[in-house]
């Protein structure tokens, strides 16, 4: 069992505060990607970071606003290591995070959590809400609601979200895909 010091939280806190680079109305924390902070020396610390898929070109900007936020609070020496085990995934979203995609009209991930594992398949590009049970969930839209979207595009603005389109109101928004 690994104990974490009260600096060691208070550390991870700060860490967990930073904006993520390519979505800031989500924090590095509720993005689920700072994972630990370990005090190595009176003003040393080093931070495990893991991104969201191998490859991230945020996880530099995300380094790069760790250490500044940390010596900022005086740590002398920051090195923010990335780790890729256990992997991250979508599942790793906050419920805050999650409100806050809905409310900054990216809909999020579905979770694993609520409705086991997600199956990815090839199949139709729409949703609807009365399609055969073994179906994930569909995506619902973020500003009004309806699960009765289709997919425009398998990558939109980041390679982390597709583009799709609500069939109700007919407005496109990003899906934060799941993974």
């Amino acid at each position: 069992m690994v104990t974490t010091t009260p600096l060691e939280a208070e550390l991870l806190e700060i860490a967990g505060s930073v904006p993520d680079p390519e979505l800031p109305v989500l924090t590095l924390h509720e993005l689920g990607v700072v994972r630990a902070v370990h005090v190595r020396g009176a003003d040393s610390v080093e931070v495990e970071l893991t991104p969201t898929y191998t490859g991230c070109p945020a996880i530099e900007a995300m380094s790069l606003d760790i250490e500044r936020v940390l010596r900022a609070h005086g740590m002398r020496e920051v090195a923010v290591r990335t780790v890729l085990r256990p992997a991250w995934s979508t599942d790793d979203i906050t419920a805050e995070g999650r409100r806050k995609l809905r409310d900054f009209g990216i809909a999020p991930p579905r979770s694993a959590r609520d409705s086991g594992p997600v199956t990815v398949g090839l199949g139709p590009t729409r949703t609807l809400a009365d399609e055969p049970a073994p179906r994930p969930e569909p995506v619902r839209c973020p500003h009004c609601g309806s699960p009765d979207t289709e997919l425009l595009s398998r990558f939109s603005s980041t390679a982390c979200k597709a583009l799709r389109r609500c069939l109700a109101c007919r407005e496109p928004f990003d899906h934060f895909k799941e993974f």
